[in-house]
């Protein structure tokens, strides 16, 4: 995933939207960090944190699939939770946005 973009394409009961680019800005969220690891030939897992538009810090967890879209794009599906800052969690999907 070095140096590539995504936007967010959909996410259930999330701070990202639409205007949310990965490096995790825009939307609700005004700063973040998201770590991750490969845990399998398609699967990836994130820890992350962020500061939202109203001065809240939150911190989640996912779990997600990586793949490629019709027009050759890295697409991303992940199930998350927050882990502190507020509760529930939902699914969202990603797509690379290219140059």
């Amino acid at each position: 995933m070095h140096n590539r973009r995504f936007a967010v394409a959909s996410n259930t009961h999330g701070l990202s939207d639409a205007s949310t680019i990965f490096h995790y800005q825009g939307g609700k969220i005004r700063s973040g960090h998201q770590v991750g690891r490969i845990t399998g030939p398609d699967t990836i897992e994130l820890l992350y944190h962020c500061l939202t538009t109203d001065g809240e810090l939150r911190s989640g967890c996912s779990r997600g699939t990586v793949d490629v879209d019709h027009a050759g794009r890295t697409t991303l599906s992940f199930v998350w939770g927050w882990l502190s800052g507020a509760t529930g969690g939902g699914e969202s999907n990603s797509v690379e946005q290219v140059a």
